[in-house]
């Protein structure tokens, strides 16, 4: 079929899943750092200023160093994502994958080196606007060339009609990134950790953007803007769709991606993850019916070792994954959110997924819905 999505919870009929095959290890360098700062800032890779020598558990004291993923942390999350894939296929939905990586790929261009990751949150690199795919510029220098692992599925929907845009590819200098975001959150001994370092190739700020900034609602887009980086990438999408669709920034409502914060499950129907995010949306979505989702409890993530990172806040389970506007993909892990879900009408669809903050993703961000037979429509009238 031809590409064809314009919103979160028309009825699902082909969707990519990402592939976790080698996910074995991350760089920690700066471009990583600054992209999981509010989460991973007091983890383990970071200094935990204010704590004794004894209490910190690693001190950078070079520019990148490189954490292993512990063997049966991915081995769950295959079997996982493997069930993810098994039930899609079951509600009638096909499903593509892309290429797995199955050994290390390190790179280097004239401006740094690093290593590939497989491509596990095909959701952060690329939306689809009605017929057309568009390739985000990444943010993470390992995710570079990530999205060549996808190539194979774009270029058979190329065949069949689909456009096929990639924003800018940036050099990603040091001095390429808005730190500015980061600088503001009164984070301590900052100049430690975020060391930037000048390049001969320095061009200034740089669009670096996820498509997982972005909620679709036909006509609609919420756009997530928290960084000059953000903010060139807005500029572009305004210009390079005109009047198609109508581009709302929400300034510095999250760092990056919005996905675990606004979830549209239906037309007149949204989860948000608390009211204190109401204000900030378009006066349209604030009529709706809002849900607010009960609040996550240690208990229903794994316990992990004091040297194991966590990527993601504990509201990571919002990020759901609609297959039309009664059924939605949800982890069977948190039965609260279940019941929650069905008191207001939908069905959810429970499924495992265990390290979800180890691997900075839930089902919405290990998905890419290619085909939902929704049109576009204004749902903001």
């Amino acid at each position: 079929m031809i590409v064809n999505s314009f919103d979160e919870w028309s009825s699902l009929k082909e969707v990519i899943v990402g592939s976790p095959i080698s996910y074995e290890a991350q760089d920690l360098e700066l471009s990583f750092k600054l992209f999981f700062h509010d989460v991973a800032y007091s983890s383990f890779c970071y200094p935990l200023y204010g704590k004794s020598d004894q209490e910190k558990t690693i001190t950078i004291e070079k520019d990148s160093c490189i954490k292993k993923v512990k063997k049966q942390y991915l081995e769950e999350l295959t079997e996982d994502v493997d069930e993810l894939v098994k039930t899609l296929e079951q509600l009638g939905v096909k499903v593509h994958r892309p290429i797995s990586l199955n050994r290390a790929l390190e790179f280097k261009t004239p401006y740094w080196e690093s290593t590939c990751i497989p491509a596990l949150n095909v959701r952060d690199q690329a939306i689809i606007f009605g017929d057309e795919i568009l390739e985000t510029p990444p943010q993470v220098r390992a995710r570079y060339f990530e999205n060549d692992l996808l190539k194979p599925i774009f270029y058979n929907y190329f065949y069949q009609g689909a456009r096929w845009t990639t924003m800018p590819r940036p050099i990603m200098t040091d001095y390429s990134f808005d730190t500015s975001y980061v600088s503001g959150q009164n984070t301590p001994a900052i100049e430690e950790v975020y060391t930037q370092k000048e390049s001969e190739f320095d061009i200034g700020y740089e669009m670096m953007f996820d498509a997982a900034q972005c909620t679709r609602f036909g006509k609609d887009i919420l756009v997530n803007v928290a960084t000059k980086n953000h903010l060139l990438s807005f500029k572009w999408l305004e210009r390079h769709f005109e009047n198609k669709f109508r581009f709302h920034m929400l300034y510095q409502f999250a760092d990056n991606h919005i996905d675990s914060i606004i979830i549209p499950l239906k037309p007149g129907k949204l989860l948000l993850r608390n009211p204190k995010f109401l204000d900030q949306l378009p006066a349209p979505l604030q009529k709706w019916d809002i849900i607010y989702p009960p609040e996550p409890t240690d208990n229903i993530f794994p316990q992990y070792e004091s040297n194991d990172m966590i990527l993601t806040t504990k509201y990571i389970d919002l990020n759901v994954l609609s297959i039309d506007e009664d059924k939605v993909i949800v982890n069977s892990l948190f039965p609260e959110l279940i019941k929650t879900l069905e008191k207001h009408g939908f069905t959810p669809i429970p499924v495992r997924h265990r390290h979800r903050r180890i691997f900075g993703g839930g089902f919405h961000c290990f998905t890419l819905d290619t085909v939902r037979e929704g049109s576009l429509e204004d749902y903001f009238v």
